[in-house]
């Protein structure tokens, strides 16, 4: 009511609709307080926070390749090639690693080559037992197995040996210088023989004394020396 007679009283006269809306107006502006807008500080970023930027720096080389070359000499373990993937397949006495790593399982020389037969795309990498050998091998012959021998021409004294004997053994029961067959389709000389050959060769050994403490209290100082030695050269290493 105060403010529609200060309205009345302050203004010119005005229908009464007018005078209303005016004071209603004039009532919801003094019901609303007045807000000032706050600004948030901002400071960007220095550096980038995703992408390459926070990866870690490309590492040293995995030195990957060739490690033996053609015609060169490898022992079983040796490593022949090192790739990522396969490009190049294990072939004859090769083997490949989880990471695809080719090494050798036999002595010999390595081959790189293809077979059509096996896989017109392929390529291979082997390794042969003689130098002049070449490989892929014609389609079937014999494969080449080396297990563990050497091949030798056999040279025998006194003519030829005879069927069940060995060079300078007879076959028998088991007596001295017998050899019978055992386990396993051997012929070999029993243990007992094989353990008198010093006496029968005439080689003097020294009585073993069980209770002969000297002779022990001298190996153990004996091996003590030699120990002791051992970890001394292994400090100035």
């Amino acid at each position: 009511m105060r403010s529609l007679r200060s309205l009345s009283s302050s203004t010119a006269p005005h229908p009464p609709s007018t005078l209303l809306l005016l004071a209603l107006t004039r009532l919801t502006l003094h019901s609303t307080p007045r807000t000032t807008p706050t600004q948030t500080p901002y400071r960007p970023a220095s550096h980038a926070s995703q992408g390459r930027a926070n990866k870690a720096a490309p590492g040293p080389g995995k030195r990957l390749g060739a490690k033996k070359g053609d015609s060169e000499l490898v022992v079983p373990g040796n490593i022949i090639f090192r790739q990522r993937g396969t490009h190049w397949y294990a072939g004859e006495n090769c083997g490949m690693g989880r990471d695809h790593t080719i090494f050798a399982l036999q002595k010999g020389f390595v081959r790189y080559y293809r077979d059509p037969d096996r896989h017109a795309e392929r390529k291979y990498i082997g390794v042969v037992f003689e130098r002049q050998m070449e490989l892929p091998r014609a389609r079937g012959a014999s494969r080449w197995r080396r297990c563990g021998l050497e091949a030798r021409e056999r040279v025998s004294v006194g003519g030829e040996i005879a069927e069940g004997e060995v060079e300078g053994m007879t076959a028998g029961k088991g007596g001295v210088g017998e050899v019978v067959l055992r386990e396993g389709y051997q012929y070999r000389e029993s243990n007992w023989s094989i353990g008198r050959t010093a006496e029968r060769a005439g080689v003097k050994v020294r009585a073993y004394k069980p209770n002969d403490r000297w002779m022990a209290w001298r190996k153990t100082n004996e091996r003590k020396e030699r120990n002791a030695e051992k970890r001394s050269l292994r400090r100035k290493k």
